[in-house]
């Protein structure tokens, strides 16, 4: 009788079965640690919006704080020439 595998060529063979099963549940795990690390930073804004600091404010600083200095340097003087250019600064 022919291999199930070969019969059906679609269908992944055991040791590729194995790793697919593997990868799902790694991702799996990883999902449900970002979710937590995510309940974590909510938590941490809420502190700080309770020790009255702006939420709103901290995540651009965060965001800001990510990009590479130079880039950052150079798009805030084209939004200043930008400004500049219709009156806005």
């Amino acid at each position: 009788m022919a291999d199930d595998a070969s019969a059906h060529p679609d269908v992944l063979n055991a040791t590729a079965q194995g790793q697919l099963k593997s990868i799902i549940e790694r991702i799996e795990r990883l999902e449900v640690e970002k979710a937590e690390v995510a309940e974590q930073i909510k938590e941490v804004f809420a502190e700080a919006k309770g020790n009255g600091f702006d939420v709103k404010v901290l995540r651009k600083v965060v965001r800001i704080r990510k990009q590479d200095r130079a880039k950052r340097q150079e798009e805030e003087a084209i939004l200043d020439l930008y400004l500049s250019a219709i009156g806005e600064i």
